[in-house]
């Protein structure tokens, strides 16, 4: 099982970017994004089930889109009018199971390699 994740770059604040994350070896129920800055703990970003309902941390609502692909086992994260503090290392999670924490990083068996998000003021 491997999660890959892609689609990280560097952006002037404002633009936009849409980080991709293909999963190969087996189905999910759920995905997340994760991200973690320099020198702070990784964080919650969104979450999507199978049957599509999201969930975002407050810092990224009307900003940021989660979506799926269940036929091609894809996650997205759109991610609009970005901000210097939206700077770190975006991780992909993914979970087989339909319950657990979606919040929590321990709630996920699966990550991806992480992919970089640099916003320059």
């Amino acid at each position: 099982v491997q999660l890959q994740a892609s689609g990280g770059g560097l952006v002037q604040a404002g633009g936009s970017l849409r980080l991709s994350c293909a999963a190969s070896g087996r189905a999910f129920s759920r995905y997340a994004w994760f991200r973690q800055a320099p020198g702070k703990e990784r964080e919650f970003v969104a979450f999507i089930n199978r049957s599509g309902s999201t969930l975002y941390t407050d810092s990224v609502k009307g900003r940021f889109t989660i979506s799926r692909d269940n036929g091609e086992e894809r996650v997205y994260l759109q991610m609009n009018s970005l901000k210097p503090e939206d700077t770190a290392i975006y991780y992909c999670a993914a979970e087989y199971r339909a319950t657990g924490s979606y919040y929590y990083p321990s709630g996920y068996g699966y990550w991806g390699q992480g992919t970089l998000v640099t916003v320059s003021s």
